[in-house]
């Protein structure tokens, strides 16, 4: 509870010195608005008292999504923190892909089951031999699908740097690098790949913008403010990529459309299709 410190309101506002001895003023209104007085010097006091001691509410998290903030980031996701940023289609929720406990820490922001897998992101389309099998796939359709709100399932391969302990049981990886410039800093700043997942509780709708998880955000060590993301909540265009030649669509997303194209352009055959 707040103590009314009345020095402090009078120091910081004079007129109120002279009330008691200036009739001129409407004393004897103000006596007869004593409460409505009273009440207003205890909102004062609050913002005073806040202001000095330098109170952080839960919004002290907040941060804007721009370059300034990117080192930061990294610096989160290197002490295996989660932080919550805008991506070309949703929020997300993401954290270092190699740290089997801030990953562990996503699933339990989420309330989500273990065996649905989590998507990696990285910085740039030649980041993404590190984590998955690309050799098979024709000559510029990665640069022709990335950047993008699109998201490529691919082998993980022996030589894959992942932690085994992300999507246990799984030989595949959903990658995707959006066309969004910070989350793409900060992937490129972390040296690693993020594990990311749209940012909202598990079967609740996704986020576009980030009053819409305000209820998560004290779980999240930084959120990153991109204002409302224009791409509705489709989320991205999921393409298993994992067979030579072909693709198969295991999600419309927002760029289903765009996404065939590039790909039959290179020549990629729908899985199952005949003819």
């Amino acid at each position: 509870m707040y103590t009314i410190n009345h020095t402090k309101i009078t120091s910081r506002l004079p007129l109120l010195n002279h009330i008691r001895g200036a009739p001129k003023f409407g004393l004897t209104k103000v006596r007869q608005n004593r409460g409505f007085v009273a009440q207003s010097i205890r909102k004062m006091t609050r913002s005073l008292d806040k202001c000095d001691q330098g109170i952080e509410s839960k919004s002290g998290i907040i941060r804007p999504a721009t370059e300034v903030y990117a080192d930061e980031a990294v610096e989160a996701l290197r002490a295996g923190k989660v932080i919550a940023v805008p991506t070309d289609t949703l929020y997300g929720f993401a954290c270092d892909a190699c740290s089997v406990e801030a990953v562990n820490r996503i699933y339990e922001i989420k309330g989500r089951k273990h065996t649905s897998p989590l998507a990696i992101c990285v910085g740039d389309v030649n980041d993404i031999g590190r984590f998955a099998v690309t050799d098979h796939l024709p000559l510029g359709l990665l640069e022709g699908l990335l950047s993008g709100p699109v998201t490529v399932v691919l082998t993980r391969g022996e030589s894959s740097i992942l932690e085994k302990s992300l999507n246990p049981g799984l030989d595949s990886i959903g990658v995707r690098v959006p066309d969004s410039d910070f989350i793409r800093m900060i992937a490129r700043g972390s040296g690693s790949a993020l594990a990311l997942t749209s940012a909202n509780l598990s079967g609740q709708p996704s986020s576009v913008d980030i009053k819409d998880f305000k209820s998560l955000w004290e779980h999240c060590t930084f959120v990153y403010d991109g204002g409302i993301l224009p791409a509705g909540r489709a989320g991205s265009t999921v393409v298993d990529l994992t067979v030579l030649g072909k693709y198969k669509i295991l999600r419309t997303g927002s760029a289903e459309e765009e996404t065939v194209s590039i790909l039959e352009r290179h020549s990629l055959q729908e899985a199952g299709a005949t003819g």
